[in-house]
């Protein structure tokens, strides 16, 4: 067995998510397991450079996890060819820019998402890296959550029959940080600066929604913006201009029909932070991020609509809970190996810079509807 260095360039890890899922729970776990399993036996090293505008912060970082190699030089990290890899999780509106360079500089490219807060600029992101012949990635996290594999495992079974329909249930309330800090940074509450939860959300729900349950066909969405002034992190108040809440339906492949409710101004009376209900004509499940319940059509109760008298079932009595019978790893980091096996061997991958464009144009038609007040069908995109 060979230990194989693989060099990459990580921009954008000061942040919550660049720091705890990428940098953190997936190369920094990476690496104190001893590197990710290849095909032939042998062990792939990420050997990660942070990168940042901030040069004593991306020290400081560096030293606390173990890594040896930091910057505040984008261009000069780009240049060095031992690095064949460039990530990115730092802002939305800088990202499509940053992967450019990269593409141009012959690096293959693994972002978050959004890819861009523009169709136009995703698709020729996706296009330029096509025409570079580089390998590339977009996160599509949710797809790795224990609670969704598991109804990825229920419709591969046939559990479900015909499927009918799907009700998502997602958020939490965010703090107006007055009296209490808000949890998460001011910048998404601000037009100006790329905030909103569709933009944010909606690119999820796109590959959530066409990989489990059917190719979204066409959306009917409308946005809020129900916490019109929060408090930054400075303690001054700001308008919150974008849109806190979205409420989508959303018509599927095989006449699926699917509703999902997102916000940041509600509070959590379910399983989860995020809950999705699936139904159909043999089987209904319900999961979360980790835990998933299901009710077969043989067990399920026969309630009749009485309002004059106190319900006696106790329907969340009635499901069963889906056993762990598998080990699931952190989803962020399961999906880093994946990649960087498709990188160095060319092993199966399909989230591409396209998939990412996917989510783009999803959140672009929500805000169109939203603003036209409509239903918008969802061409399929040329790349």
């Amino acid at each position: 067995m060979a230990v194989r260095r693989f060099g990459l360039i990580m921009h954008g890890v000061t942040g919550r998510m660049g720091l705890n899922q990428h940098l953190v729970r997936s190369i920094c776990a990476i690496r104190a397991q001893g590197g990710v399993a290849l095909s032939n036996g042998d062990r792939l090293m990420p050997d990660p450079i942070l990168v940042g505008r901030n040069a004593a912060k991306v020290e400081a970082l560096a030293k606390a996890h173990g890594i040896d190699r930091w910057t505040d030089d984008l261009a000069a990290a780009l240049a060095n060819p031992d690095d064949t890899l460039f990530f990115d999780a730092g802002t939305t509106q800088m990202r499509a820019g940053l992967l450019s360079r990269a593409i141009d500089a012959g690096k293959h490219v693994y972002c978050e998402k959004p890819v861009s807060d523009r169709l136009d600029v995703a698709l020729a992101l996706a296009r330029k890296a096509k025409g570079a012949g580089i390998k590339h990635g977009v996160v599509q996290d949710k797809l790795f959550l224990p609670g969704l594999r598991k109804l990825a495992m229920l419709r591969d079974s046939g559990f479900f029959g015909r499927m009918l329909s799907v009700r998502g249930e997602f958020g939490y309330w965010v703090f107006e940080g007055d009296w209490q800090a808000a949890q998460r940074p001011s910048w998404n509450y601000r037009r100006a600066d790329g905030g909103g939860i569709i933009l944010d959300m909606l690119c999820h729900w796109r590959y959530v929604l066409d990989n489990l349950f059917g190719e979204v066909k066409a959306v009917s969405c409308i946005g809020a913006t129900h916490i019109p002034e929060r408090v930054d992190e400075a303690g001054r108040a700001y308008v919150a201009d974008a849109d806190d809440a979205a409420y989508a339906t959303f018509e599927l492949a095989g006449g699926v029909i699917a509703h999902i409710n997102s916000s940041w101004a509600v509070r959590v009376r379910r399983d989860d932070l995020v809950t999705f209900q699936v139904d159909g004509t043999h089987g209904s499940a319900v999961a979360g991020l980790t835990k998933c319940w299901t009710q077969h059509r043989v067990n399920t109760p026969k309630p009749v609509w009485n309002p004059d008298v106190p319900q006696t079932i106790d329907f969340t009595r009635t499901w069963d809970e889906v056993p762990d019978n598998e080990v699931y790893d952190n989803g962020f980091k399961a999906q880093w190996e994946d990649f960087l096996r498709h990188v160095v061997e060319d092993a199966p991958w399909r989230f591409t810079l396209v998939e990412g464009a996917k989510g783009v144009q999803l959140a672009e038609l929500g805000l169109r509807s939203w603003r036209e007040r409509r239903w918008l069908e969802v061409p399929a995109l040329e790349v």
